[in-house]
């Protein structure tokens, strides 16, 4: 399992458009994906659930994955969310 925590930089956190490409960019792994805040984890892969986390700038979340791509999944979506989602 490979997992990584990474701070929500872009000014809106992972609402909607975001959490769109954050949700789309974790569908291109074949592995098993969660994202985790504040003790709750919810799959990666799931737009409800990422929503349901509530992820606003400056919160820390971590990024974990496990199965054949975990490493290149973490550290997409670590480069994703550093890259502020390009807003």
């Amino acid at each position: 399992m490979k997992t990584r925590e990474v701070v929500i930089t872009n000014a809106s956190g992972l609402h909607a458009r975001p959490a769109t490409f954050f949700i789309q960019k974790a569908n291109c792994y074949k592995c098993t994906i969660l994202i985790e805040k504040d003790d709750r984890k919810v799959n990666a892969k799931s737009l409800l659930g990422v929503l349901s986390l509530g992820i606003a700038k400056g919160m820390t979340v971590t990024i974990s994955a496990e199965g054949q791509d975990e490493e290149a999944a973490v550290e997409g979506l670590v480069s994703l969310v550093n890259s502020g989602f390009n807003e």
